[in-house]
């Protein structure tokens, strides 16, 4: 672990548990110095350790679609569309 320099420190004490922006002068890029209690409510909710599997997934996403309307008989039409649909699998000679 690596120990606040006193400037940071200051800022942080000054922040109220508040996030704290800091810049690293050499490549000007930005980090966020933050309470740890306050990262681990962040990554509780942004980090699942036992994320979903395929077939849970395609059961969230069947039940999402069919709640936006995917099952309308109206959107049939774009079944039609599906080039995958209209496949003709025999062998088209050259005239």
């Amino acid at each position: 672990m690596i120990a606040l320099t006193e400037e940071i420190q200051q800022a942080v004490q000054d922040a109220n548990d508040k996030p704290v922006r800091v810049v690293d002068p050499d490549t000007n890029l930005e980090y966020v110095v933050l309470p740890a209690k306050i990262f681990d409510q962040v990554q509780d909710i942004f980090y699942d350790a036992n994320p979903l599997t395929i077939e849970e997934q395609r059961a969230l996403l069947a039940k999402v679609g069919l709640s936006i309307g995917w099952d309308d008989p109206e959107m049939d039409v774009y079944n039609k569309l599906d080039p995958r649909q209209n496949c003709d699998e025999s062998v088209v000679e050259e005239s």
